[in-house]
C-alpha cells in the first residue's frame, strides 16, 4: 500500500482536523486514530504535527479548547470549531476542488 507522503498532505491537515471537529469536539488521540481509519492507514498524522495544528488553529481562532476528565479520571484537552474554523472548513474545500482539477491535467492516465 501507498503511504501518502507528510509533504503533499501538510497543507490540508487542518482541512481534516476541522473536519472531524464539525459535529462534536474531540481530543487528539481520538482524531489522530480516525485520521488513520478514515484513510484507511494511507496517512497516519505525527503526534507533533497534530498539536502544531491544534495550537496554531487556536491561535488563528479557528478552534476553541476545554478540559474535560476521561472516564479514567485523566483529563483531556478536547478541541472545538468555531464559526470562522467553518468558514475556512469550507474555503479549504473549495481550493481543494480547484487543486485536483489543476493537478489532473499532469497525471498520465496511460
Amino acid at each position: 500500500m501507498i503511504q501518502i507522503s507528510s509533504d503533499v498532505i501538510r497543507g490540508y491537515n487542518d482541512t481534516m482536523i476541522l473536519y472531524l471537529l464539525w459535529d462534536s469536539p474531540s481530543y487528539g488521540y481520538e482524531i489522530s486514530k480516525k485520521i488513520s481509519e478514515l484513510t484507511q492507514g494511507m496517512y497516519n498524522i505525527k503526534e507533533t504535527t497534530l498539536y502544531s495544528a491544534f495550537k496554531r488553529m487556536e491561535k488563528d481562532g479557528l478552534v476553541t479548547s476545554f478540559y474535560q476528565s476521561s472516564e479514567s479520571g485523566k483529563r483531556r484537552t478536547y478541541y472545538q470549531i468555531t464559526d470562522e474554523g467553518r468558514l475556512y472548513y469550507q474555503n479549504k474545500c473549495d481550493e481543494w476542488q480547484v487543486t485536483k482539477d489543476v493537478v489532473e491535467h499532469f497525471v498520465r492516465k496511460e
